[in-house]
């Protein structure tokens, strides 16, 4: 199954990609057979039932983290290489998947589920530092960001840190809140984001969001 990009990335890139005809594509398949009953109250007071675990091998996306995914979510295998052999489709590739020291090697659509947003996961080598460096770093890569907090986090015996923030898009002209998460494993760090149509839509999401952090453990 092939990603569309126009409709899952951000700014000008857009046009680019949808000129290539869709030159990023996805291996698709399910979470883990059998979702637990776990759920996370958000900000919104929502909950929401957990879809299966992601990350583990085998699964859809191999992580070097496991995490719970929302139900009715649809979690994607990013594919670097399906860009081609081509400069062209490797350096939209780079730009369209690279995010400060991280690379996007998974995303979970929450599309299935009626909402409009994605969860995105993100790996760097050993090389990128630690998780607080790795995240600092992936948001100062990002255009029009503002207001930015951080904090500390531990769950599943990883230690991690979260930012909340605003992202300006000259491209749709509005301002709408994210949030990021990074953790520190034993192959580099791990950066999870969710973003979200505009901030309504990303506060309906949030509860996905928050699951993820606190189901998240060590691959």
């Amino acid at each position: 199954m092939r990603v569309r990009a126009g409709t899952a990335w951000r700014g000008s890139a857009t046009v680019v990609v949808l000129l290539l005809g869709g030159a990023l594509t996805a291996c698709s398949g399910a979470a883990r057979e059998g979702a637990s009953t776990v759920r996370a109250a958000g900000a919104t007071g929502a909950a929401v039932r957990s879809g299966g675990t992601i990350g583990a091998q085998g699964s859809v996306c191999e992580l070097p983290v496991t995490f719970d995914i929302a139900e009715d979510w649809k979690a994607e295998a990013v594919d670097p290489a399906a860009a081609g052999d081509s400069p062209t489709g490797k350096e939209v590739a780079d730009a369209l998947l690279r995010q400060g020291p991280v690379t996007a090697v998974c995303e979970v659509d929450a599309k299935p589920a009626g909402n409009i947003g994605f969860l995105r996961v993100f790996t760097g080598s050993p090389h990128a530092g630690d998780a607080s460096t790795a995240l600092q770093a992936f948001v100062a890569a990002e255009e029009g960001v503002s207001g930015e907090t951080y904090r500390s986090f531990t769950t599943g015996g990883l230690e991690g840190v979260e930012v909340e923030y605003l992202r300006t898009s000259e491209f749709l002209d509005e301002t709408k809140k994210e949030r990021a998460l990074a953790v520190g494993t034993a192959q580099g760090p791990v950066v999870l984001h969710l973003g979200g149509m505009d901030t309504e839509e990303h506060e309906q999401i949030l509860p996905a969001y928050e699951l993820a952090r606190r189901t998240l453990r060590g691959a």
